[in-house]
């Protein structure tokens, strides 16, 4: 780690070639968002689940494929707990009792020597889809009004605010993008529920907290070194902070991508989420929050 010990980058002059970069992908995101549209789950869309036990362990894609011609759609099916316990949620319009004796049916055809038993059936109505959808939307705006409000508070300067504000946007966005482009490529569910909202919060606390250290260091450097200009101040600051920064980053990196391997099919789509989210999240802090911040400041005293 000894090329962590007196780093001297020059981040902000490379601020232009982030903020290409930035672009590009905030503009593939954002038209992969409004052509394609978020690919919902049940959660948001309403629908039917059903968990089903087997006697012994099941092929969660062969399932997938099997009830896609009776179910009329594509199922989403993850196994649930174990290797012979399956989650399938679908968006048929029949009702519970119907969909369950199809997804039965068909199981018995599939699995003729491996019986399966129905633990659990739920229903998911559209109005309770949309109440969770906006619930969701408004969990992530309230989140960011209150964190703007917080930097504002905490560092007496609204240039602050909005650059982590701006950074955060950055990475949520950007994720959203990478799950409606790659829902059809990988062979696990990217479909936006719950628990990828539970994911984005936790991407959202994640970038905030490595740029909060950040801000907070260029404050004291703008104590300890007050004839100092404010860009080489913030070099300094991202230069004393980045090994802290990186070895935050790798290793949480290492234990999301254990949960990523070995989590299960139910934790793919979250621990995916966080996988991109502290990727974002560590690049956003170094390049686009205090390039931002950095920006606005000198515009200000313009």
């Amino acid at each position: 780690m000894r090329w962590f010990e007196t780093p001297n980058f020059d981040f902000v002059s490379k601020r232009k070639i982030a903020y290409v970069i930035s672009g590009i992908l905030l503009a593939i995101s954002i038209g992969a968002i409004l052509t394609k549209g978020l690919q919902y789950g049940i959660d948001f869309k309403g629908g039917k689940e059903i968990v089903l036990k087997f006697e012994k362990a099941v092929d969660v894609t062969e399932i997938r494929s099997s009830l896609s011609d009776p179910l009329g759609s594509t199922p989403e099916v993850k196994l649930f707990g174990s290797e012979s316990e399956v989650l399938i949620r679908t968006d048929n319009t029949n009702t519970i009792e119907e969909i369950e004796t199809v997804v039965r049916s068909t199981m018995s055809q599939l699995y003729p020597d491996n019986q399966a038993e129905t633990e659990k059936t739920d229903s998911v109505g559209p109005r309770i889809a949309e109440d969770l959808k906006s619930g969701g939307l408004q969990a992530v705006i309230y989140s960011m009004i209150i964190i703007f409000v917080y930097i504002l508070i905490r560092f007496r300067k609204w240039t602050f605010s909005a650059g982590a504000v701006a950074a955060l946007f950055h990475d949520v966005i950007i994720t959203l993008g990478a799950f409606t482009l790659l829902s059809d490529v990988v062979n696990f569910s990217l479909l936006i529920d719950q628990n990828i909202i539970a994911a984005f919060l936790t991407i959202v606390g994640y970038s905030l907290n490595d740029t909060v250290v950040v801000f907070d260091r260029i404050r004291e450097n703008s104590i300890v070194h007050k004839g100092m200009e404010f860009i080489p101040m913030v070099n300094k600051s991202l230069n004393d902070t980045l090994s802290r920064t990186i070895i935050t980053s790798v290793t949480t990196l290492f234990v999301v991508a254990v949960l990523f391997i070995f989590g299960g099919e139910v934790l793919k789509g979250f621990s995916f989420a966080l996988l991109i989210g502290i990727v974002l999240g560590t690049y956003s802090s170094l390049f686009v929050a205090s390039s931002l911040v950095v920006e606005l400041d000198s515009k200000t005293k313009k």
